[in-house]
């Protein structure tokens, strides 16, 4: 290996299909890439090249990135570049043992979210300890991504900058609203509670389990079923219970964007499958005894059956069909959301919960969901009545966000059909636009081998519908959509400091509100025995 020589790798996803669809944006990332290592005076070797017999050149699975490894010294420099969703756990193996500097690097698009899959990583390596450097870039010529590119090639590591982090103590929050959540949350450990986990660890994510003994002294405690369990489940429900439950949301005027052909439209047998599995997941809750439940799909039950997402949505929501126990006719978690948490992300799944929980006690509406950071642009224009110029993050997530969050509710949410490429089976999103207002967000995760939790205020913005429409067409348009500006933060420091993919989301009736339940949570994820930082302005 000559002196000035780095090595590169591309981590994908386990379906083909999704990979081969993405090969050509990762190749020309790569290439922009390429050009600014060489003007450096630096060689790429990609370590895996183009296969034949699954017609891509990315690392698709833990097995093969193994044989991958072994072919890269084990001291060399290696970027992992990223143009797509990867599952981190192809090369999570690798990364924790690799003893020369580790670059993470990801394009700045919507439509291919390399920036997401490289949060993912990031939160995934924190949590194994490892050292790494990120960097992002629209086009890896801008002056910011050349120096940190640079300054990595000559020491191994790049810093960022990440002032709008402090430590809850410096943080100036109302005092009284802190130790409200303080009483609160110390109760809520007492009474301890059931967090239900249809299958641990989806698409690699190691930063989204919590270990036991970090989850234990929060007083959560996991209850692990099997998706085989949910899929049991869902063949004992009655074709006339789906049935009822559709009924239900049509008469409160959700709409479904239903076709004929099953391998490219959604079609309604694919919905009433969805509310079967929606009915099953809340008789399964009931049954174990479950306070949240997150569904993992994306392995083994996308084999099966349409997708999770309506479910999900609806589950997060208190106003939904009624589902009643299969013998008694009990309606179960009547009046009731039951908090369910995307891609069995556990630290959404605790966030998720005690946000719930305090919300009600604060008397703010607690739905609540997590999106992902999918990617933003400067906005300046027409916001509503006012002029914004401020940058707007897209906050997306595949469908899980309850309809008490859209504009008009239920008559704003519409059902869309999953993307072919990542959803064989189909199956429907919750898709609508976010209302404006005050958000509390956060993000629980693990470093260091304590559970953490970053949280700070954000707003909601209306956006123009040719705005919303352009967002949506450079993202995911079948999927829900947030607008959120965060004061005090730019664009490089939520990617410096982010430790996930996924962010959580809670409304607050105004800013003042959004503050003092800001102070609430961080009192009771502090009686929890979790480190809070709050990030931004308040």
């Amino acid at each position: 290996m000559s002196k000035n020589t780095v090595y590169l790798i591309a981590n994908g996803d386990l379906r083909a299909s999704a990979n081969q669809k993405c090969e050509r944006e990762q190749l020309a990332m790569e290439a922009k890439l390429r050009r600014a290592l060489s003007k450096e005076g630096w060689k790429v070797v990609r370590a895996h090249g183009f296969r034949k017999d699954v017609g891509h050149s990315f690392i698709d699975s833990q097995k093969y990135g193994m044989e991958v490894f072994r072919r890269i010294p084990a001291d060399a420099p290696l970027i992992v570049a990223e143009a797509v969703w990867q599952y981190s756990h192809h090369i999570l193996h690798g990364l924790s043992t690799h003893k020369g500097p580790i670059l993470t690097v990801a394009n700045w698009s919507g439509i291919w979210p390399g920036l997401v899959g490289m949060l993912n990583l990031n939160g995934s390596l924190t949590k194994a300890g490892v050292r790494f450097s990120s960097l992002w870039s629209e086009d890896f010529t801008d002056a910011k991504f050349l120096g940190g590119l640079r300054a990595w090639l000559r020491t191994g590591k790049v810093v960022h900058p990440i002032p709008h982090v402090r430590p809850l103590g410096r943080a100036k929050l109302p005092a009284a609203a802190l130790r409200a959540g303080e009483r609160w949350g110390a109760a809520f450990r007492e009474r301890k509670a059931i967090m239900g986990v249809f299958d641990e660890g989806c698409m690699g994510m190691y930063n989204a389990i919590i270990p036991d003994e970090l989850l234990h002294p929060t007083g959560v405690f996991k209850e692990r079923l099997s998706q085989s369990t949910l899929y049991a489940k869902m063949l004992t429900v009655k074709d006339a219970e789906a049935k009822a439950a559709l009924r239900w949301l049509l008469r409160k005027g959700m709409r479904f964007a239903w076709g004929r052909n099953e391998r490219t439209e959604l079609t309604r047998r694919q919905t009433l499958e969805q509310l079967k599995m929606y009915i099953a997941a809340v008789r399964l809750a009931d049954e174990f005894g479950c306070a949240t439940v997150g569904i993992q799909y994306q392995q083994g039950l996308k084999d099966l059956t349409p997708a999770s997402d309506l479910v999900e949505g609806l589950l997060n929501n208190r106003e939904r069909p009624p589902v009643f126990h299969a013998s008694t006719g009990e309606e179960l978690f009547a009046g009731e959301a039951l908090p369910h948490f995307n891609e069995v992300d556990e630290c959404a799944g605790l966030d998720g919960l005690v946000t719930y929980g305090l919300w009600k006690e604060l008397g703010y509406e607690p739905e609540n969901t997590l999106h992902d950071l999918r990617w933003g642009r400067h906005y300046r224009g027409k916001s509503g009545k006012r002029e914004l110029d401020a940058y707007v993050w897209v906050f997306l997530i595949s469908g899980a966000a309850p309809p008490a969050h859209f504009i008009k509710g239920f008559r704003g949410t519409v059902s869309e059909r999953q993307p072919p490429m990542y959803f064989r089976l189909g199956g429907g999103t919750v898709k609508g636009v976010s209302k404006p207002g005050w958000i509390v967000w956060s993000r629980v995760f693990v470093e260091g081998g304590r559970l953490r939790m970053d949280t700070g205020i954000g707003e909601v913005v209306e956006l123009p519908k040719a705005e919303t429409e352009e967002r949506w067409r450079l993202s995911t348009p079948q999927w829900p959509i947030m607008h959120v500006v965060l004061p005090g933060i730019d664009r490089d420091q939520m990617m410096a400091r982010h430790k996930s993919n996924h962010i959580q989301v809670a409304y607050a009736p105004g800013k003042a509100a959004a503050v003092k339940a800001l102070a609430a949570k961080a009192g009771a994820m502090r009686a929890l025995g979790i480190d809070v930082a709050v990030c931004g302005s308040l």
